[in-house]
């Protein structure tokens, strides 16, 4: 009996290699997402796996594991990503791009919509802003759009060119 209670094998000694294998997965997560949110966790980890070879409790790992880790969130985070984001493009690109952007009506604008070229040369087609309660858009008039929703622009007149 005795020789069964000494063949059974202690978890927390192994528990080095747990921090290891999470520290890893932390790592590969990091490199997927590029966020820097599980590079501080895999980074806390590390103090998680310092407090193991020093010999503390499983409980004390984790907590050193934890505050390391929401410490580096909080502070270290913040500054890598401000220094990632600049001197980015502040362009707006896709359908950010398209709000407020002029252009001409093609097919007159109804209840049933109508075809729009924006500025840029694109050929969408176009329903009136609900905010605009006037009548239809008539062909050659100004437009501005003020939302894209779905493949449909929609516009709102910028002159009187109205039917």
């Amino acid at each position: 009996m005795e020789t069964e209670v000494a063949n059974v094998v202690d978890l927390v000694d192994y528990l080095w290699i747990i921090w290891l294998v999470f520290i890893l997965v932390c790592v590969i997560i990091e490199l997927l997402t590029l966020e820097f949110t599980f590079l501080m966790i895999a980074a806390g980890s590390l103090g998680g796996l310092g407090a193991n070879l020093l010999g503390a409790p499983w409980w004390v790992q984790i907590v050193a594991a934890a505050a390391l880790a929401v410490l580096l969130l909080l502070t270290i985070r913040p500054i890598l990503l401000r220094v990632m984001h600049k001197g980015g493009d502040p362009t707006p690109s896709n359908i950010a791009a398209l709000i407020g952007l002029g252009g001409r009506v093609l097919e007159p604008i109804g209840e049933s919509g109508g075809l729009v070229k924006l500025a840029n040369g694109e050929t969408w087609t176009a329903r009136l802003d609900a905010s605009s309660s006037g009548p239809a858009v008539i062909a050659g008039a100004r437009i501005t759009v003020t939302a894209i929703e779905g493949s449909t622009a929609v516009v709102i007149p910028s002159e009187r060119y109205t039917a």
